[in-house]
């Protein structure tokens, strides 16, 4: 029997304080645990988390937080320098845990990073899960809505295959990175991830519409009057922007600034239902961004670099020539290893120092002591 069913069976689901205060004392005296998160982003306009899993090596639980609203008996274990939490691919749940319930992870193994230091190519959990341990994780319910009540025991068992065999990846993840040198990079990396928190969108939507810097001025303008139109949709129906309409179709009415139905029609992603339900509407948001002046037209913020000095591309091709051959005897990922970014900011400065190292925003310590001396010698090699 599949570790996923085997241990799903005797699965406590815990809705209500009283009892939570009781498995968070069990799990404070733990030495690690291992964690995750079911959230319901693909079906509700404003997301939160639906499901906690806990596991330590013996047992699992999971936390009901639509039934349990005061999570704070979970704010100690989760929170507790002395206690190791172990997630994959923790940064969005570690913001989410911090935007909907106040509670910080401060002690993080993210099996994930680790993965990825170790050169893994398929750092999935279903696939390392699947490679270390023959476990066959069903992705059924990958894209449930884990709002909905109650959970069907399929879901549960679901739920808890994410946590349930975690700490022993960890062990051998953490067994691996230390044989190479690498658990330091883990650590570093995790602390910075312990500290991600949720930002608010401000301002202009289009600033987070992927592909809206390809549209200028005018067009910029009416798919900001698109933008907002689907986001007071979103929050009437509770559905996702995207569930509503497409980016894609919100960029090419913007571009093309149909007038009638009948030009609206034909364009891409636009159905039959969305016509009726959302025509008029579009159409209204195109007018009122034809009829904004000129002067008001919103610009696309650029990133515009300082001049730099003659010789920045031939560093940076070389700064990449080095990535390529020095991530490829660590068998790991270029990017992994020093993304472009990074070797950007190198090449920049033509008699780069210690001190520009220093000064990149963003440069991990252990790049700086694995590979710092290396990049300052590509880049004078290039002068």
């Amino acid at each position: 029997m599949s570790t996923l069913y085997r241990q799903a069976g005797t699965c406590e689901i815990i809705t209500n304080v009283a009892r939570l205060a009781e498995v968070a004392n069990v799990l404070g005296q733990q030495s690690e645990i291992a964690v995750d998160l079911e959230m319901d982003s693909l079906h509700h306009y404003q997301e939160k988390v639906c499901l906690i899993q806990v596991s330590t090596r013996r047992e699992n639980w999971l936390i009901d937080p639509l039934a349990c609203r005061d999570l704070s008996p979970m704010a100690r274990p989760l929170g507790d320098p002395a206690i190791l939490v172990v997630m994959h691919g923790a940064d969005y749940d570690i913001r989410s845990l911090h935007r909907d319930f106040g509670i910080e992870v401060t002690n993080l193994f993210d099996t994930m990073i680790a993965a990825r230091f170790l050169g893994i190519p398929e750092y999935g959990l279903a696939a390392l899960l699947k490679a270390r341990f023959g476990i066959e994780l069903d992705k059924k319910y990958q894209k449930a809505d884990w709002s909905k009540r109650p959970l069907s025991r399929e879901m549960s068992a679901y739920a808890v295959a994410d946590t349930s065999d975690l700490l022993p990846l960890y062990d051998q993840f953490r067994e691996e990175l230390q044989q190479k040198g690498r658990l330091a990079w883990l650590e570093e990396e995790c602390r910075l991830v312990c500290q991600a928190r949720v930002t608010e969108k401000e301002g202009q939507l289009f600033l987070y519409c992927k592909g809206a810097g390809k549209l200028k001025g005018r067009s910029l303008a009416i798919l900001e009057e698109l933008l907002q139109l689907r986001d007071r949709q979103a929050q009437l129906l509770d559905r996702p922007p995207f569930k509503v309409l497409s980016v894609e179709t919100l960029q090419e009415i913007a571009d093309i600034r149909p007038r009638t139905m009948g030009e609206l029609a034909p364009i891409k992603g636009m159905t039959s239902g969305q016509l009726a339900r959302h025509g008029a509407a579009l159409l209204a948001a195109v007018a009122h961004g034809l009829e904004i002046p000129d002067e008001k037209l919103p610009i696309y913020p650029r990133l515009r670099k300082n001049d730099v000095a003659d010789g920045a591309k031939e560093r940076l091709r070389m700064l990449k020539a080095w990535r390529d051959q020095k991530s490829s005897a660590l068998c790991l990922e270029p990017g992994v290893l020093a993304p472009n970014w990074l070797l950007e900011s190198v090449g920049d400065v033509a008699d780069a120092t210690g001190a520009t190292l220093d000064g990149i925003a963003g440069m991990r310590d252990w790049q700086k002591q694995l590979f710092g001396k290396d990049l300052l010698e590509t880049v004078a090699a290039g002068k």
